[in-house]
């Protein structure tokens, strides 16, 4: 399917590997020319260099921690105006709820909410002018159904998605659409680890946890970040104009519900 995006520039933050790139990739194979961010300039910088040989793209890596003010504001003025923002940043690290102080909620919202919605209120009005655009924010699955060790996630991404939820709706009938994209498992750095945790709570290998949780998914695996990015290319795309500040659960069916 062509989807009608070929030419137009997006930005997509946290980039280098995972989910984040697996966006990246997508979009440059429908012709998008892309301004990649994250804070390790060597893995950026070969990530750039991946897509630009192998999709034939624009690309421009820029090495910043978007959660950082001064950061940010420099990825925003290489970005300039862009068609199609992919906001992605890592989730903070799990415990449960004795273990967080007033800190660490500051530092969760600072990095899943706030810096989210610094991007979109930066990129909102140029794409209100050109009668266009897509935003596109990685959230979790845990918006829908919580995760008791992932609390700080749980809060921040909540707060996002209410965020959306009342902006989507004010900018759609200027062409700009905000959705969200709520991974489950993925085959990423972030669930090896929330993976190696489990092992040595529960005192499993690596190989055993990880085959106990594939086998709690109806699809018996986890999902890969290949499909994860052409997911979110479809959302982005002309085809997707109609699809207005939903959730859009890809985990696999583990979520359970009706609606």
């Amino acid at each position: 399917m062509d989807l009608g995006i070929a030419g137009k520039r997006a930005l997509v933050t946290a980039s280098s590997k995972g989910l984040g790139r697996g966006c990246a990739e997508a979009l440059a194979a429908a012709g998008v020319n892309l301004v990649l961010n994250a804070r390790g300039a060597e893995a950026l910088e070969r990530t750039a260099e991946d897509i630009r040989s192998t999709h034939g793209v624009e690309v421009t890596a820029v090495a910043a921690d978007i959660v950082d003010e001064a950061g940010r504001a420099r990825v925003l003025e290489a970005a300039g105006q862009v068609d199609i923002l992919v906001t992605n940043a890592g989730g903070p690290p799990p415990g449960f709820w004795q273990d967080w102080e007033r800190e660490d909620f500051i530092k969760a919202l600072d990095a899943n909410m706030l810096a989210p919605i610094a991007l979109i209120k930066a990129q909102l009005p140029g794409m209100i002018e050109a009668g266009w655009g897509r935003v596109v924010n990685i959230t979790s699955a845990s918006v829908r159904s919580p995760i008791a060790q992932l609390g700080l996630s749980n809060s921040a991404r909540a707060g996002l998605t209410g965020y959306v939820a009342g902006t989507a709706r004010q900018v759609a009938r200027h062409g700009v659409t905000i959705n969200n994209l709520l991974p489950g498992s993925h085959d990423t750095d972030r669930i090896k680890s929330l993976t190696q945790a489990t092992a040595e709570r529960d005192g499993l290998s690596f190989d055993d946890a990880a085959r106990q949780r594939n086998a709690a998914n109806p699809t018996g695996r986890i999902g890969t970040a290949e499909e994860f990015g052409n997911t979110c290319a479809f959302i982005c795309s002309q085809h997707a104009g109609f699809l207005v500040g939903q959730n859009i659960l890809l985990d696999g069916g583990a979520f359970n519900a009706t609606t």
